[in-house]
């Protein structure tokens, strides 16, 4: 695969300048792409959604809700398919609950920028490079009572970026962060016609310091994806083998929106960029700094509409709606799905998304795959 550095900036470098849009930049953004195809069916969200394996990336605290006594499931995201066939995210999940009360769970997930070869004239001989990014986390999920649970998780980053031939002042980018989760789960409840469940949660997560890729003692510190996601939804039961889940779920990134004016010689504003200031004081910031007030902060909220249909717990059919406003990113697409579970052990997940907006995503026309084994 050949690659520029320019081109690598673009779709990947971490930026501390955005355009006129406003679009809210961060460092490790694969962090917010859904790894697992379930979530990925249903509109890309997983915050209130029944427990799974993959629940570690969404909300942990859905684990002491699991029927097993453990699982581990792995999956696999191609990015970029229509262009390059290397770049991909991977992720492997584990979760082990010892008993009715509480969890310990840990995932890593690895995003790889395929190989590039660096040409410094066209006859020579190329030298590869393979930028990756990684993080690695693990969590503890406690049940507070029947019904609700909380998990705090903990996660290191690492981000090399760099391609050293080209730019020897940049490094390779590390940081923590931490997670704070939290599920509710009713119990069932008979109406006329159905039985219904109700299910809540919320997750803070990638609460950390900014990330610095340059050597220099003043070079340009990024932001990690802080972000709060809240969700709720309900479960139709219909009769023992048909069910029908409907979820809900609001995002927001906790990092400042590029409110600092870059002007060009002639004093006009050519762009914006976030102001220079500390991971809490942005996260707390991030809520009413917007330059155009509450009207452009409500256009950083992400809506996700997602559907379930299950058929006796083993096989399922997914549908779901992602909306994000133009000016934020203009993410907007239409995703299905489905699963297998075989003797409830061995699950098996697909989910495919359909762009409808004029940005096209790196993601169009992408199948990604997950796979999980539940021990009993």
């Amino acid at each position: 695969m050949r690659f520029t550095f320019l081109l690598i900036t673009i779709f990947f470098y971490v930026s501390g300048i955005s355009q006129d849009r406003r679009v809210i930049t961060t460092a490790v953004p694969f962090l917010m792409i859904a790894s697992d195809a379930r979530a990925a069916g249903i509109g890309e969200q997983g915050v209130a959604t029944s427990m799974d394996n993959f629940s570690q990336h969404w909300n942990p605290s859905k684990y002491v809700f699991s029927e097993s006594s453990s699982a581990i499931a792995f999956s696999y995201t191609p990015y970029l398919s229509k262009l390059v066939n290397d770049i991909f995210l991977a992720n492997i999940s584990y979760y082990n609950k010892p008993n009715e009360r509480s969890s310990w769970s840990a995932s890593l997930k690895y995003f790889s920028l395929g190989d590039i070869d660096i040409l410094q004239n066209p006859l020579d001989i190329p030298i590869i490079e393979n930028p990756n990014e990684f993080t690695l986390d693990a969590a503890y999920s406690l049940k507070l009572n029947e019904n609700f649970a909380l998990a705090v998780s903990g996660r290191f980053l690492l981000s090399d970026v760099k391609l050293q031939t080209v730019d020897s002042e940049t490094e390779a980018a590390s940081s923590v962060a931490v997670d704070i989760s939290g599920f509710y789960e009713s119990d069932s409840k008979s109406y006329r016609n159905f039985d219904g469940i109700f299910r809540a949660g919320f997750n803070i997560s990638n609460i950390g310091p900014k990330m610095k890729y340059s050597k220099l003692n003043n070079g340009t510190e990024s932001f990690i994806p802080s972000n709060l996601r809240l969700g709720s939804g309900f479960e139709f039961i219909f009769d023992s083998n048909n069910s029908l889940a409907v979820t809900l779920e609001i995002s927001k990134l906790l990092v400042p929106s590029p409110s600092v004016e870059v002007l060009n010689s002639n004093g006009d504003i050519v762009a914006y960029r976030q102001p220079d200031i500390g991971f809490l004081q942005g996260i707390f910031k991030s809520f009413g700094d917007a330059p155009d007030g509450f009207a452009e902060e409500l256009k950083e909220l992400t809506y996700s509409l997602g559907f379930e249909y299950s058929f006796n717990k083993s096989f399922f059919l997914r549908s779901g709606y992602f909306s994000e406003h133009e000016l934020k990113g203009s993410r907007k697409f239409i995703t299905i799905g489905t699963g297998f579970n075989t003797s409830r052990n061995l699950n098996i997940d697909l989910s495919y998304l359909i762009s409808t907006s004029d940005v096209i995503s790196p993601l169009e026309n992408t199948v990604r795959l997950s796979l999980g084994f539940n021990f009993l």
